[in-house]
């Protein structure tokens, strides 16, 4: 590891904390705790990590108010927040990606696959933004996606998403359709070494079709096989 990078934990189980602390100084990496959300939004104030890992069931403040909290500060917004998660919170998983999280790891999670989506949102954060130059605006369903603003306008009003929820419908649009696997979708989206589950895209696309309302219909799920945009109007 060229620089080495510093992880704050804000988790307040103990025996959780301590095996993510010891693999992840085992890796190489600085390693910053809090047990309290009110300690984690301190702390990274302070310290200004490079990433942070938070469990979203914590006394006081709970993970999803920490992660608004980070994400609405200037000097916080942009350190990238990895969310644990209980099994069952999909509801929760698809808030703190809206509100700007960068990936979620389920409970129980093994340390090597958390080490992986470290390792995989830290490349990304390094990597430079696609150049939205090069991108064609898309205009389809009445919908208007334009990519160097960043912009969904649907019967002219504009749908506010995240920036992996917009490269999702972006790709997916782009080739009406056309069925992409999950995994296709998670490499265009974030890169072939992104480490992901099949939940990762769901939790996306369940996001998406939510906030385009009904013109979420037109995100097609394809049993067994991933997801299209409909190239029919009236889907």
């Amino acid at each position: 590891m060229s620089e080495k990078k510093t992880i704050l934990i804000v988790e307040d189980e103990e025996d959780i904390l301590a095996l993510i602390h010891y693999n992840l100084t085992r890796d190489g990496y600085k390693v910053l705790t809090a047990t309290t959300g009110e300690q984690g939004v301190k702390l990274a104030g302070e310290q200004h990590p490079d990433l942070i890992i938070l469990d979203l069931m914590l006394p006081g403040i709970d993970g999803l108010q920490v992660c608004r909290e980070l994400k609405q500060r200037e000097s916080t917004g942009h350190i990238a927040v990895i969310m644990l998660t209980a099994k069952g919170e999909e509801a929760d998983i698809v808030t703190g990606l809206e509100l700007g999280a960068s990936d979620y790891v389920t409970k129980p999670f093994s340390p090597r696959v958390l080490l992986a989506r470290i390792k995989a949102v830290l490349r990304r954060g390094e990597q430079p933004p696609a150049d939205p130059d090069a991108e064609q605006v898309i205009e389809l369903h009445d919908m208007l996606i334009h990519p160097g603003r960043n912009e969904v306008r649907v019967s002219e009003e504009r749908i506010d998403l995240t920036y992996t929820e917009f490269r999702v419908l972006y790709l997916l649009a782009s080739r009406p359709g056309w069925v992409f696997t999950r995994y296709q979708i998670v490499n265009s989206v974030r890169g072939d070494d992104y480490f992901v589950t099949d939940r990762a895209v769901d939790v996306q696309i369940v996001g998406l079709r939510r906030k385009l309302g009904e013109y979420g219909k037109y995100i097609e799920t394809v049993r067994g096989v991933g997801y299209r945009f409909s190239d029919q109007d009236g889907a």
